[in-house]
């Protein structure tokens, strides 16, 4: 899609409606935006909502520079019910009488699931076994063995009860972290079980949900441009006309001639124009050299 002219091309930050798929929203955007290149980087839950990244058009191929960000989430542990899915959408598993609980023991025993942690990926998710998504298996009633996931917790605060064993609860953490079996291993390490309820994703990285749109609201005018995949980085700028014409081509580049220095260990470098456009990413390669990883055309 054209917009005042110009191709549509870059990152949008969507706050996810409760009850849609991040498939949903995509779906949606493609409509809002005019085209069918629109991707999107983070699976969130149907019942959560937060920040969704999406890529759109040529931005699309830039997602899998967004992923491994760690990211912030907020949320109500609900103690004392287990559920088959973890959260709120599932069918009851399981109950125990947790009244006695404090919120002494609450917070303590969040603070023993920090830093770095096992975890079992739920059935009812994404994730892949054996190249069937675990949900799709669920569907089925069936039920396989997964593999314990390292995962680091940076932060898993509790807060007062908002209501007789329910807890406000937020966790910042790697990528790839469940937050539901998070609050699952919360509710057996307090001697019983719990669940989660109303999660919602505020930060991605450098991408926080304050800055993020309504779906409703989603237009070509409030797609970002690709270089914000980038935010918070250095960036390399080229500004003569011969090494401009080189990077477009996707040519192999001495490191001196980008103006990267021999000592800068970054995996990828993004590369802008005089305007501040990205043109390419650079990775490292040999003999004092960079190639591209990508060359936006």
């Amino acid at each position: 899609m054209r917009n005042g002219g110009a191709i549509v091309a870059g990152i949008a930050l969507v706050d996810k409606p409760t009850d849609w798929t991040s498939h949903d929203v995509v779906a949606k955007s493609r409509g809002l935006l005019g085209t069918r290149k629109v991707g999107h980087s983070g699976t969130l839950d149907p019942g959560a909502t937060g920040l969704l990244i999406l890529g759109v058009g040529r931005a699309t191929r830039l997602l899998g520079y967004l992923s491994g960000m760690d990211k912030t989430y907020t949320g109500e542990a609900v103690l004392g019910t287990a559920t088959s899915t973890l959260d709120a959408a599932g069918d009851v598993t399981g109950t125990w009488d947790m009244a006695g609980v404090t919120p002494a023991e609450v917070m303590a025993a969040a603070k023993g699931l920090t830093g770095r942690i096992d975890q079992v990926p739920p059935m009812v998710s994404a994730k892949k076994v054996d190249g069937k998504r675990l949900h799709e298996l669920a569907r089925d009633g069936i039920e396989v063995e997964r593999k314990p996931v390292s995962v680091d917790i940076a932060q898993f605060d509790v807060g007062e009860p908002v209501e007789p064993g329910v807890y406000p609860i937020t966790v910042t953490c790697s990528s790839g972290t469940y937050i539901r079996s998070l609050v699952d291993d919360l509710g057996t390490a307090l001697g019983g079980g719990a669940h989660l309820r109303n999660l919602r994703r505020h930060r991605v990285g450098p991408f926080d949900v304050a800055d993020a749109v309504p779906l409703e609201a989603l237009a070509p005018e409030r797609v970002l441009p690709a270089v914000e995949v980038f935010r918070g980085r250095p960036l390399v700028r080229v500004d003569d006309d011969d090494t401009l014409r080189r990077v477009r081509h996707g040519q192999v580049l001495p490191r001196d001639i980008l103006g990267i220095g021999t000592d800068d260990r970054s995996p990828s470098w993004p590369v802008v124009d005089p305007a501040g456009a990205l043109i390419a990413v650079y990775v490292p390669h040999r003999d004092g050299t960079a190639k591209p990883d990508l060359v936006l055309t």
